[in-house]
């Protein structure tokens, strides 16, 4: 086969995982480790398991939103509340376009006034910049793509919070949850947030890629465990935590994704509100749904959901969990949201199922 490869990014932790035997794999246009020679279940088991996972999540975006209307702006170009944020708070949110459709989910950080911080996925990078900045030309504001001198680490499981207090120079317990203090990690200006994608207590990071070897390299040797994206996925999916390109695209509203928790149609125009707004009104054209298998099988993505028998939809997200069995995120019918014989088709066969809710398993996030 010919033609051009386009050229993987690298993390500033690249020859880290290298080091460790990390299985690479391109990940949205970057050379990503899937999982360590221990194996996916054993890093999965770590972080659900009262230890802690050490995640390299670089490949995520940082744009710095900075100026007289920098408040102003983030209400227009996202789905929540902005103005609800005090100094020290994250809040999930979303970028839409027009139609009312996913551009991005993100996490929207503010610093102070004027000052906001937001963290967007890594497949939708240079989208979400181009729109932003777009967007920017009519308020008196500044957008700063930070991603290239951002290295972004996730620190998840039980025992996150004992090994970071070794570094960092401020009380972490005096960080909520969906809360973030600007401190120093063994001497580096750092961000530390107390947010994840896992449903454990833990942080995420946010470091000059500088300090990215050093502060990776003191907590493996505090006890941590490196973590690849397979088991990433697993932690993600048995929250029911929604992953663009997967639950949430240009193809589906909030109102589909059951996101309008982030999606506030009492504030002020937005992008994209009237459109959802009448999607409200008129109903999803499909719906959500978790559902769990009640025979042996491993829902996978793109199978196809059967209601009653007939073809209704197809998992988004789905996996054997160890603790839950078989289960999966799926988009369905919107009559078939509540009512009728589930199953899901793995290779030609109609298995059982039944609709249940998320988490799949118990959420331990510090609340």
């Amino acid at each position: 086969m010919t033609g051009h490869t386009e050229k993987l990014a690298l993390t500033p932790l690249h020859a880290e995982h290298i080091r460790l035997g990390g299985k690479m794999v391109p990940f949205a246009g970057f050379d990503m480790p899937v999982q360590y020679p221990e194996g996916a279940l054993k890093e999965y088991t770590a972080v659900r398991e009262g230890s802690a996972g050490l995640f390299d999540i670089s490949h995520m975006g940082q744009v710095r939103v900075t100026g007289p209307q920098a408040l102003d702006f983030l209400q227009y170009v996202t789905t929540n509340d902005v103005s609800k944020l005090v100094d020290g708070q994250v809040q999930y949110s979303a970028l839409l376009n027009e139609q009312g459709t996913f551009i991005d989910d993100i996490t929207t950080y503010r610093i102070a006034e004027g000052k906001y911080y937001l963290c967007i996925n890594a497949a939708n990078r240079h989208k979400d910049v181009a729109h932003l900045l777009k967007e920017a030309a009519a308020f008196d504001v500044t957008v700063q793509d930070e991603s290239d001198d951002t290295t972004l680490l996730a620190l998840q499981g039980a025992a996150s919070g004992k090994l970071l207090q070794a570094l960092c120079d401020i009380d972490l317990q005096g960080v909520g949850y969906y809360r973030f203090a600007e401190c120093k990690l063994s001497g580096t200006p750092a961000i530390v947030s107390r947010t994840g994608y896992t449903g454990e207590d833990g942080f995420e990071l946010y470091l000059p890629n500088a300090a990215a070897g050093v502060i990776w390299g003191a907590l493996l040797e505090a006890g941590a465990v490196p973590i690849g994206l397979a088991a990433r996925d697993m932690l993600r999916t048995e929250m029911g935590y929604a992953l663009y390109g997967h639950e949430i695209s240009d193809a589906v509203t909030p109102v589909e994704a059951r996101l309008m928790w982030i999606t506030r149609l009492d504030k002020g125009e937005f992008i994209g509100k009237a459109a959802v707004a009448a999607r409200k009104a008129e109903g999803p054209r499909q719906v959500l749904i978790a559902l769990k298998l009640i025979e042996r099988g491993i829902p996978r993505e793109h199978y196809p959901v059967l209601v009653d028998g007939e073809l209704s939809g197809e998992v988004t997200s789905g996996m054997h969990s160890p603790m839950a069995g078989g289960v999966a995120l799926a988009y369905v019918k919107p009559e078939h949201a509540d009512n009728g014989t589930l199953a899901v088709e793995i290779r030609g066969k109609a298995v059982a199922a039944e609709r249940t809710k998320t988490p799949f398993v118990r959420s331990n996030v510090r609340k």
